[in-house]
C-alpha cells in the first residue's frame, strides 16, 4: 500500500483488524491482478507466491523463487494499491538472521503483513505432498528475529505442520508461536471445520485462514469462516487458475479458428482495459504538463 497521509499499509491493516467482521484478501500475482482486486472493492490484497512463481518463472511453487524477485513483485504492487498488501516469504530464506534481512526488505517494499513458515527450505505449495517441517523451536527463533525486525509491519506465523503431524501438534506450535510475538497466526492445509474450530479458538491472538480451491481446506463462505474465529482470509490462487483457464480457451480457439472474432466474449475491451491500468489518470497528469504545447512549439521550430 502507498503511504498516504503518513498511514502505511500496516497501520491501516491493524486499524481495520479491530473491526471483528472478517477482511476478505484475494491473491495477485502482478501489478494488474492487484489492481483489479482493488477495484473490485476488497480491502485487502494477498500477494501469492505461489501465483507470482508461475507468472513470472512459468514454474510450481516449489521454493524457486528468490527473496529479490518477492519483494520486486511487492514493491511493484505497492507502487499502485491503495489498500494493504499481505505477502508470502516463505520460510525466510535461511537462519533467523537470512529471517531478519527479509522482513526489513518487505517492510521497506511497503507490505502491511508477511507470513513465516515452518517447512523446511527449499519449500513448497502448501497443498502439495511430501512437506516437512523445521523443529518448532528452530521456527520460534525465526519469529523473534521477525518480530525484531519489523517496525511496524505485522508478522504471520505460519505452520504447515499438519500434513506431517496430527491437530494438537498444529495448535502447540501455534501458541508457541504467539508467545514468540507474531501478532497473526496461520495453520495451512487443515482438514476439516473441525479442525478450522481448533485453530479459531486459540485466544489472545490473531487468525488466518486460507481457501485453496480444489485443496485440502473445505470451501466455506467467509461469514462461516469469520464465525470458527478467523479475522482475515486469504484466496491466494483464484485469480491466476481464472487468468490460466481463460488464456488457455481463448488460444485455443485463436488456434482452431484462425481469427478472434469468436472468442471476444473472453476479453475486455480495449477502452475497459485501459481504464483499468490508469490511463485516464496518466491523460489528465499529460494535460497539467502542457506535453501537447510543448510537442507543438516542436514541430514549429
Amino acid at each position: 500500500m502507498r503511504n498516504t497521509s503518513e498511514k502505511s499499509g500496516a497501520r491501516a491493516l491493524r486499524e481495520r483488524l479491530k473491526n471483528p467482521e472478517i477482511i476478505m484478501a484475494p491473491g495477485c500475482y502482478d501489478c494488474l491482478s492487484a489492481r483489479l482486486i482493488e477495484q473490485a472493492g476488497f480491502e485487502a490484497a494477498f500477494m501469492t507466491g505461489f501465483g507470482a512463481s508461475g507468472s513470472i518463472l512459468g514454474q510450481p511453487d516449489y521454493g524457486l523463487m528468490t527473496m529479490n524477485e518477492m519483494v520486486s513483485v511487492c514493491a511493484n504492487m505497492n507502487a499502485i494499491l491503495h489498500i494493504p498488501l499481505i505477502g508470502d516469504i516463505d520460510t525466510g530464506y535461511g537462519n533467523p538472521l537470512n529471517v531478519y534481512r527479509t522482513v526489513r526488505e518487505f517492510e521497506r517494499a511497503g507490505m502491511a503483513a508477511v507470513h513465516l513458515e515452518d517447512q523446511v527450505f527449499p519449500k513448497r505449495c502448501g497443498h502439495m505432498e511430501k512437506k516437512a517441517v523445521i523443529p518448532m523451536e528452530e521456527h520460534v527463533e525465526k519469529i523473534r528475529a521477525a518480530v525484531e525486525a519489523r517496525d511496524d509491519m505485522m508478522i504471520i506465523a505460519r505452520t504447515d505442520c499438519r500434513a506431517t503431524h496430527n491437530i494438537d501438534e498444529v495448535i502447540r506450535r501455534l501458541e508457541a508461536y504467539r508467545d514468540a510475538g507474531a501478532d497473526i497466526i496461520y495453520a495451512d492445509a487443515l482438514r476439516s471445520p473441525e479442525e478450522m474450530k481448533a485453530v479459531g479458538s486459540i485466544p489472545g491472538v490473531y487468525k488466518f485462514a486460507n481457501q485453496v480451491e480444489f485443496g485440502k481446506t473445505p470451501v466455506m463462505s467467509a461469514d462461516e469462516i469469520q464465525a470458527l474465529g478467523f479475522s482475515i482470509v486469504i484466496y491466494p490462487v483464484g485469480t491466476i487458475f481464472t487468468a490460466a483457464r481463460a488464456m488457455k480457451n481463448m488460444l485455443e480457439l485463436l488456434k482452431k479458428n484462425r481469427k478472434t472474432t469468436e472468442d471476444r466474449t473472453l476479453m475486455t475491451t480495449f477502452e475497459e482495459y485501459n481504464k483499468i491500468v490508469g490511463m485516464e489518470r496518466l491523460t489528465e497528469m499529460e494535460a497539467g504538463y502542457k506535453v501537447d504545447e510543448y510537442k507543438k512549439r516542436l514541430k514549429q521550430d
